[in-house]
């Protein structure tokens, strides 16, 4: 098994496909790095020349004269007093919340790229695993080795799961290394607050917390695995059901651009929760942002996207089994 995976990623590394990917996230990178440059510098303009300490002891004044008030509910009571512990943090240890360092930078380019920018990247490496070559015929000189098919198959499969986890840990390298260079690679120990949940027009607070921020980004970057990984599986699917590269990846590309607009269409369509499409943006459930659906949870659309990719990779296996080569 293990030759015939560095087999499948020696043919990875000649088709040059994941140099091309490094070099796309090295452009995006920078780009991104420079629109939150300059929001950051409009944001100071309209703060002007005041010190970030005076405002945000301002905001912490603020905070406790909400606390103050009677006529709050206690689920807002609860989520001002973390946030105030929040404020005094920063205020105590000398952390301007308003000029994020790296880790910020990566966790912001993670929530902003999970639902369309990665899955389109791990798309382009895994469309054409197995029908480049069933189309080209390879397939059959492939097959005619003494190793059964579900062991090659597996073997493709496995090389995805390597090649996606490489493009993951590239963009959490790349990210971080380059906006460091303008933002400073300080900050992995930010307060950020997490465990927000929609409730209809309601936000509850009820198991907000604290958590440090490079807790913060290891649980986004795992769900931005496990995104990328469920895309590449159902990916790898059509790979294995068509003979065509453009097909698949023209069936791949409609869907995920119409997950993203389907998104803000959906609201009243509840049985369309069930869409892998509409379960891709998980950053979300950690940083509060209301879902498309009311009641959708992270466990509901793990799970979602789970069927999906076991149902992709069962029929995957079961046709390039039982499908004739020729």
């Amino acid at each position: 098994m293990i030759n015939l995976i560095r087999n499948e990623m020696l043919k990875l590394l000649r088709k040059k496909r994941l140099y091309v990917i490094i070099l796309i996230i090295a452009f995006l990178v920078p780009l991104f790095t420079y629109a939150q440059f300059k929001e950051i510098q409009e944001q100071s303009e309209n703060i002007g020349n005041q010190d970030w300490r005076t405002v945000l002891q301002q905001e912490i004044t603020e905070t406790q004269n909400q606390l103050s008030s009677n006529r709050i509910q206690d689920e807002w009571r609860k989520f001002l007093k973390i946030r105030l512990s929040q404020q005094q943090y920063y205020l105590e240890n000398d952390i301007d919340p308003r000029a994020p360092g790296a880790p910020t930078f990566m966790r912001i380019f993670a929530e902003n790229s999970i639902d369309l920018v990665l899955p389109l990247l791990v798309m382009i490496i895994v469309a054409d695993l197995v029908s480049s070559e069933a189309s080209s015929g390879t397939i059959k000189l492939l097959l005619t080795r003494p190793v059964k098919r579900w062991r090659i198959l597996l073997s493709k499969y496995l090389a995805m799961v390597l090649s996606i986890s490489f493009i993951v840990l590239s963009v959490a390298v790349l990210s971080y290394g380059i906006s460091g260079i303008v933002f400073g690679y300080g900050g992995w120990n930010m307060p950020l607050l997490t465990g927000f949940s929609i409730s209809g027009d309601e936000l509850v607070t009820t198991n907000v917390h604290i958590v440090p921020q490079w807790q913060f980004i290891l649980m986004e970057f795992g769900l931005v695995w496990y995104v990328c990984l469920i895309v590449g599986t159902l990916t790898f699917m059509l790979s294995v059901l068509l003979r065509s590269t453009a097909t698949v990846m023209g069936i791949m590309l409609s869907s995920l651009i119409a997950g993203a607009i389907l998104a803000n269409m959906v609201s009243s369509w509840e049985s369309a929760k069930y869409l892998f499409i509409l379960n891709l943006d998980l950053t979300n459930y950690i940083s509060g942002i209301a879902t498309p659906i009311e009641g959708m949870t992270l466990g509901f659309s793990m799970s979602v996207l789970a069927v999906w990719g076991i149902a992709g990779l069962i029929i995957a296996f079961v046709t390039f089994s039982k499908r004739d080569i020729y």
